[in-house]
C-alpha cells in the first residue's frame, strides 16, 4: 500500500509512504529539514507500522503541536485503518 499525505502544521508539504503488511518498506519526505527527514526516514524502513506509530505520535516542534515525525505517525495511522 502507498500512503500519500499531505501534511498539516510543519514545514514538510508531502509525505509518500510504502507499508507491506505491517512493515513501513520506504518513506520519502519532501520540503522542511533534509538531513533530519531523511535520518526519521531510514529509521523507520523494515519498522513495524504500529511501533514508528508509538516511537513517533506526540512529537512537538518548538512550539507547535505537532512536527514531521508526529505528521508521519498520522500518515502510518491511515495504514493501519485500511
Amino acid at each position: 500500500m502507498t500512503i500519500d499525505y499531505r501534511t498539516r502544521g510543519v514545514c514538510s508539504t508531502r509525505m509518500v509512504i510504502d507499508v507491506e503488511g505491517d512493515t513501513v518498506q520506504s518513506v520519502k519526505i519532501f520540503n522542511g529539514c533534509d538531513g533530519n527527514l531523511q535520518g526519521i526516514s531510514r529509521l523507520v524502513e523494515g519498522m513495524k507500522v504500529t511501533d514508528a506509530i508509538s516511537k513517533l505520535e506526540g512529537i512537538h516542534c518548538g512550539g507547535k503541536s505537532t512536527s514531521c515525525p508526529d505528521q508521519l505517525a498520522q500518515a502510518l495511522k491511515q495504514a493501519v485503518q485500511a
